[in-house]
């Protein structure tokens, strides 16, 4: 699989445990997803980016709120001047699910298209 074949999968509802991705399957996708990392805690894959000033940390948001809305699945973000912590996990099973995956690939994509 590649990083554009991942992003265009659709987001689907995962409720429960049984959609919770093994760590086999998630250290394979995450290898087609440029520094993005596990959480400390292993609930959660994250990656930091960083702009040029505040306006572009704002437009980065604003698209991946836009992209995230769509897909009914939202990360949590800490912005800043020049920077913004993206962190995907679903709560409704407990830890990360296709559907982190697949939004992280689609913000890789804003930001390469």
């Amino acid at each position: 699989m590649t990083l554009d074949q991942l992003a265009t999968q659709p987001c689907l509802p995962r409720r429960g445990a049984e959609h919770r991705l093994d760590t086999a399957r998630i250290a394979e996708l995450l290898a087609l997803l440029p520094g993005w990392q596990r959480s400390a805690d292993g609930l959660a894959i994250g990656k930091d980016f960083k702009f040029t000033d505040f306006h572009h940390t704002l437009g980065f948001i604003n698209a991946v709120g836009f992209m995230t809305n769509r897909a009914d699945h939202h990360p949590d973000l800490q912005a800043g001047y020049g920077h913004c912590h993206v962190l995907w996990s679903t709560h409704d099973c407990g830890g990360i699910s296709m559907n982190d995956m697949i939004c992280a690939a689609r913000v890789e994509r804003l930001l390469h298209a």
